[in-house]
């Protein structure tokens, strides 16, 4: 193949192939979480690493772990150990967090630290669209570039299958440095062989190592306008309307453990090394904020769903979950379920539109399970959910990337940050009960009195939904 029939190669058929390979297969599975066991093995007190890197005194963890909340919430010292069991990452203390809704507020603070910027810009994304959004986030990135800063960019190559090569061109010839991750063209890739199920599916930008965001946003004007009940004005119509949506800003010693996932997945590329810059500055104490940044990817140890699970396990109160791809696996759904039927509130939002009709299906063929165990479901109106957050017992959050399926535990490198007290836990509240207050609630009986054609195409979802 030379050059100018690379120029003209089209993936489609590639990823049809691809697929019906992919049916002749037997299919992985997602490990067996056992509470008991990651009980036994985990320690007395979790390590909690300091701003300088070093592991606080056993008495100093508890007290920044200590409850000062009611009884019948999760021990978040012992749900602590039990995660660092199960996912060898330990907990980073000194961070402040700040809760990020929708596109606009999103990107504003996102282009305010890359406008800020002094050394260096490490930004990962499923999505980057050539649209108006995408080209402000370009322009500022090569302006960037240009005034000295070194900037790194690693793009999905399936995200951005519709986006042309120009665009990125663009930024490459003024200097930035960018990886298309796992190209779909498989006379691209470089060392690793051709992995075109495996999709970088993080929403992760670092700037100068002091400054990160991680959620569910990508860039693309689908995030150009708030979701209805954040915005100022109410929407004329539905083409007004944003999407849905989670991020969060953090500053802090965390911010460390999210450089070093950046810099590994660009190592396992096998492209040509970064260029020197100050990725790692001495961190400052920036709040009171106790963190957890997981970084799943295929092959791995499957760290951002043993910590929901558990999660899930371990939950005394409330499980509350906003899930814009919500297709759980057998051992998701049980847990989901014995945690209803052992009187935990659990309540879920999930779409009522979506830009993926077979998920969207699929995740409605759990419903009836569900919703006989006493589980709550929600479905938000109108605009499209694309957040993927949950809070237990109020002291208990994750904000990420991972949606609850078996593709972004299984099949892509996903991040999702965890953050431990009620302060944050408060304001995941009062966001996830701004969401019930914008969605409608589905009854056991109505669903059973759907018909059959939804019927039919939750059958056939279903049955995808490994592939999905």
């Amino acid at each position: 193949m030379n050059a100018h029939s690379l120029k003209r190669w089209n993936p489609r058929p590639w990823l049809a192939i691809t697929l019906a390979g992919w049916c002749l297969v037997a299919c992985a599975s997602l490990p067996a979480v056992d509470v008991q066991k990651a009980k036994a093995d985990a320690s007395a007190t979790p390590v909690v690493k300091s701003a300088n890197g070093s592991e606080l005194s056993p008495a100093r963890t508890r007290a920044l772990l200590q409850k000062r909340w009611s009884k019948p919430t999760l021990d978040l010292k012992a749900q602590a150990a039990l995660e660092e069991a199960a996912t060898g990452v330990p907990l980073i203390a000194g961070n402040q967090v700040k809760l990020l809704f929708d596109g606009p507020q999103t990107m504003a603070e996102m282009l305010k630290a890359i406008g800020a910027a002094k050394n260096n810009i490490n930004f990962e994304t499923y999505i980057f669209d050539q649209d108006e959004l995408g080209n402000k986030f370009a322009d500022l990135l090569i302006e960037k570039q240009r005034a000295g800063v070194t900037v790194n960019i690693i793009y999905d190559s399936v995200g951005t299958l519709m986006v042309k090569q120009e665009f990125f061109d663009r930024m490459r010839a003024a200097g930035i440095k960018l990886v298309a991750f796992n190209p779909v063209n498989p006379a691209k890739v470089r060392g690793n062989g051709w992995k075109v199920n495996n999709r970088d599916h993080r929403k992760m930008l670092v700037v100068d190592g002091k400054i990160g965001f991680a959620g569910g946003i990508n860039i693309s004007d689908t995030y150009s306008k708030s979701s209805p009940f954040r915005s100022k004005t109410r929407a004329k119509d539905k083409d007004d309307v944003g999407w849905r949506d989670t991020h969060v800003r953090i500053e802090g010693p965390a911010v460390h453990a999210m450089q070093w996932l950046f810099l590994q997945h660009w190592a396992g590329q096998d492209v040509d090394d970064l260029r020197e810059a100050d990725y790692f500055p001495n961190p400052i104490i920036a709040g009171d904020k106790v963190v957890r940044i997981l970084g799943s990817e295929p092959g791995g140890q499957y760290e951002i769903y043993k910590a929901m699970l558990l999660a899930i396990q371990e939950a005394k109160k409330s499980i509350h979950i906003t899930c814009a791809y919500f297709v759980p696996d057998d051992q998701t759904l049980q847990a989901l379920i014995d945690a209803a039927k052992r009187g935990v509130e659990v309540r879920l939002v999930l779409p009522s539109v979506s830009d993926s009709g077979l998920v969207f299906h699929a995740g409605r063929a759990t419903y009836e399970p569900l919703l006989a165990a006493g589980v709550k479901i929600h479905e938000l109106k109108l605009s499209v959910l694309h957040a993927k957050t949950m809070v237990v017992d109020g002291v208990w959050s994750t904000v990420g990337s991972a949606n609850m399926d078996r593709r972004s535990f299984m099949h892509n490198s996903e991040v999702n940050v965890i953050v431990l007290g009620d302060a944050f836990g408060n304001q995941m509240e009062n966001a996830f009960r701004e969401d019930l207050r914008n969605s409608t609630e589905m009854t056991l009986q109505g669903w059973r009195d759907r018909p059959l054609t939804l019927r039919m195409k939750e059958w056939v979802s279903r049955f995808w939904d490994y592939w999905l």
